[in-house]
C-alpha cells in the first residue's frame, strides 16, 4: 500500500470529507475499507491508517513494551485508546469527529498528504507547515542519503 501526493478537499458542515480518489483506489487493493484515525504523536495533524497497517503498528509497539512496566502500559494505553474507527460511505466520504477536527485545527479545508502506508490530514491553511524549505530539504536529504551510501560501500581490501 502506497499513498503518495497531496490533495486539498473541503470538509462539509457535518465533518464529512471525500477521501481523494487516488487514495481510495489504493485502499481498494487492500483487505477492506476500515480506517483508523488518530492525532499524530508529533505534529498538529491527523493520521489515517488502513486497519491492516494500524494492526502492524500496534503489534510493533506492543512488542517493544512490557506489560509489567507501568510507564510502558501508559504509553500503550495512550497510543491505542484515543483512536476512532472510520468507514467510508458509498460516496467515498469519511466522517471525522469534531474533536479530531479541533485537534488539528481543521475547519473547512483539509490537505491530505500521502505518507506511504498512511495518510496525514492537515489544516489546509497550514499548507507549508509539514514541509521544509527547498534548500533545507535538499541539504537534509543529501546528508541522509550520503550517510546511507557510505554505510553501504564495501570495505576496501
Amino acid at each position: 500500500m502506497r499513498f503518495l501526493g497531496n490533495i486539498e478537499a473541503k470538509v462539509d458542515s457535518k465533518g464529512r470529507v471525500f477521501l481523494p480518489a487516488v487514495f481510495r483506489k489504493v485502499l481498494q487493493g487492500g483487505e477492506g475499507q476500515s480506517l483508523v484515525l488518530r492525532k499524530d504523536v508529533f505534529q498538529p495533524c491527523l493520521v489515517l491508517y488502513p486497519e491492516e497497517v494500524w494492526n502492524v503498528q500496534m503489534d510493533n509497539l506492543r512488542s517493544r513494551l512490557s506489560r509489567w512496566n507501568a510507564v510502558h502500559q501508559q504509553i500503550f494505553r495512550q497510543f491505542v485508546s484515543d483512536v476512532e474507527l472510520l468507514t467510508m460511505d458509498a460516496n467515498g466520504r469519511v466522517l471525522i469527529p469534531r474533536r479530531y477536527l479541533k485537534m488539528a485545527t481543521i475547519e473547512s479545508a483539509v490537505k491530505f498528504i500521502g505518507m506511504g502506508d498512511t495518510i496525514e490530514l492537515w489544516n489546509a491553511g497550514n499548507a507549508e507547515k509539514p514541509f521544509m524549505e527547498p534548500d533545507e530539504f535538499g541539504k537534509a536529504i543529501e546528508s541522509l542519503m550520503s550517510d546511507i551510501d557510505e554505510k553501504n560501500q564495501p570495505d576496501e581490501v
